[in-house]
């Protein structure tokens, strides 16, 4: 679960240090006090993208830190999987913004946006405030649908889509053979007419290296016969260093035997000698083979154009070229044997068509088995969410081609009044009415996964009375076995909170800031009393919110157990 959030310097907050418990965190305060800001940091922790002007004002940085405490042994194992494993069971996710640029960390470790969003999804799952508008889409749907099955579902989605790859890939090639007599034609005489410039060049692997080397030495071969004459004349023994090294050996040897001690320098000196002799001698065969004719240049700068022509056409580099010469002649083969090459395509093809039509019919089976328990499941859930007389089902529909995903369209389908048939969802329910709709199929996919932490930004837009107390039973009871982390602006849920934390906007010295606090049971109190009084806070208010918070308790250690 999610244990601590520290914000620094991050829109409205100077600095914030938040330690959330289990169950269920209530986070209020008045509208404009920042309350979704503190969300949205953690979004960015997690990688989503921001503006300069988050970064608090005169300040050129901002830093956000996410400290989490896995429990669960599959999501370390998994964790573990990502190269993102816990420390003492604790995993620390820091991102810091400075001048436009972030780095992101995972326990002191530089990590990638991607990476941080991948690990991320299995440590927590946010429901912003309009995320439950993405309801309306199929697409969303069947992803709710596979994702409730997943055990099951998932590896035949798998097996569909690499079914569906084969099938495309064959399709593809099959289409080559498209074409009438004329195209044919056209197609045969081009890859001959390659071949035939590729073949009659005869290259051979490596030739182009060698080539250049004799090219370069014959394009530079006067300064080098040059360069090589002066210093033969300057290591020779007319007047070059040879001939000094000559007279001073013969020096050496005169005073060396006056001394025992110099024998070694004048040994020195001799093998001196005898290494610029070497050389001296060494040069003087190069320049003695040093030769070429004209006609040897001119072929060998013929040869290198027609490499480099080849190579512009058919490939980098020799060996590139000689790769693409074997598949145009295979692809030529193919040509020559052109009905019996479509005719066997023709036959790999609907081998592929009939292993993805029966793929996708087993995936299409079970997403209807799962489809039925689904359907029922948040047909209990809404009944749960005070939609006494709702009709619930999930409609399946067979798209006219195959994709990687099966053929199934998928649309949730709702009655929420009594003799009214169902329809989608877009043409019936409300925004209140779809914000509990997501609630409650929210409950059923983390009963489902290892995620440990549910955040929910106001998902209580547009439900009063009766139904915002369904609202907060369920909240409650989903944070029986998971951390659940919720702003809202309804007393009846912030009376079910386990944690309760208030949001204040606070001005001081002509400087505004969100500050985050824990407040104790009677601050509690008092903060619900605020959220139902409004502007003055009566007795009979106050008496209220005690009595709310106290039937909350009552119903948590009851009702919800």
């Amino acid at each position: 679960m999610l244990t601590n959030l520290h914000v620094k310097n991050l829109a409205l907050i100077d600095e914030a240090d938040v330690e959330f418990g289990p169950g269920l965190n209530i986070l209020t305060g008045e509208t404009g006090a920042g309350k979704s800001i503190l969300i949205g940091s953690i979004n960015l922790a997690l990688g989503k993208k921001m503006t300069k002007d988050l970064i608090r004002e005169g300040e050129s940085s901002c830093l956000v830190e996410l400290v989490f405490q896995i429990e669960n042994p599959e999501t370390q194992r998994k964790l573990q999987e990502l190269g993102a494993e816990p420390e003492n069971g604790q995993l620390i996710i820091t991102r810091k913004i400075r001048d436009g640029r972030s780095i992101s960390r995972i326990n002191g470790e530089t990590c990638t946006a991607s990476g941080i969003r991948e690990i991320a999804g299995l440590l927590l799952d946010i429901h912003g405030q309009h995320e439950h508008q993405s309801l309306l889409y199929p697409n969303r749907q069947l992803e709710i649908l596979d994702a409730y099955g997943k055990e099951e579902i998932r590896p035949l989605a798998a097996s569909v889509s690499a079914a569906y790859r084969e099938y495309r890939g064959v399709r593809k090639e099959l289409e080559a053979y498209e074409m009438n007599e004329e195209e044919r034609a056209r197609e045969l005489s081009f890859l001959e007419f390659e071949i035939r410039e590729i073949e009659e060049a005869t290259l051979t692997p490596g030739e182009e290296e060698e080539l250049e080397r004799r090219y370069r030495r014959m394009a530079n071969s006067r300064k080098i016969a040059e360069t090589l004459n002066q210093v033969h004349r300057l290591t020779g023994y007319e007047e070059g260093a040879g001939d000094l090294t000559g007279r001073a050996l013969k020096e050496m040897a005169e005073v060396s035997a006056l001394d025992e001690e110099l024998q070694g320098m004048a040994d020195a000196l001799s093998d001196a000698e005898n290494l610029l002799n070497d050389f001296n001698r060494s040069v003087s065969s190069y320049l003695e083979d040093f030769t070429f004719s004209e006609e040897e240049f001119s072929e060998t700068e013929k040869r290198l154009d027609l490499l480099n022509h080849l190579k512009s056409k058919y490939g980098s580099t020799v060996t590139e070229v000689l790769e693409y010469l074997e598949r145009q002649k295979m692809k030529l083969e193919k040509l020559r044997n052109f009905e019996t090459e479509k005719e066997k395509l023709q036959k790999q093809c609907r081998k592929a068509e009939e292993t993805l039509e029966e793929m996708s019919y087993n995936l299409s089976e079970k997403r209807k088995h799962y489809g039925k328990e689904l359907a029922q499941r948040i047909l209990e859930g809404l009944k749960d969410l005070n939609f006494p007389d709702v009709n619930f089902w999930i409609d399946f529909q067979r798209t006219d081609r195959y994709s990687g995903n099966g053929w199934d369209a998928v649309e949730f389908l709702i009655s929420t009044n009594p003799g009214e048939p169902v329809k989608p969802l877009a043409k019936v329910v409300s925004g209140g009415e779809l914000s509990r709709i997501m609630l409650a199929i929210k409950a059923l996919l983390a009963d489902r996964d290892d995620t440990e932490t549910l955040i929910f930004d106001e998902i209580d837009t547009g439900i009063s009375g009766r139904t915002a107390q369904k609202v907060s039973e369920k909240m409650a009871a989903i944070g029986r076995n998971r951390q659940v982390i919720c702003i809202t602006h309804l007393a009846q849920i912030a009376a079910m909170a386990d944690e309760h934390f208030e949001i204040r906007k606070e001005v001081e010295n002509q400087e505004t800031s969100t500050k985050i606090r824990r407040l104790s049971a009677k601050e509690s109190v008092e903060e619900l009393a605020r959220i139902l009084g409004g502007a003055e806070i009566t007795h009979a208010v106050y008496e209220n919110a005690k009595e709310m918070k106290e039937l909350a308790a009552q119903q948590k250690s009851s009702r919800l157990k």
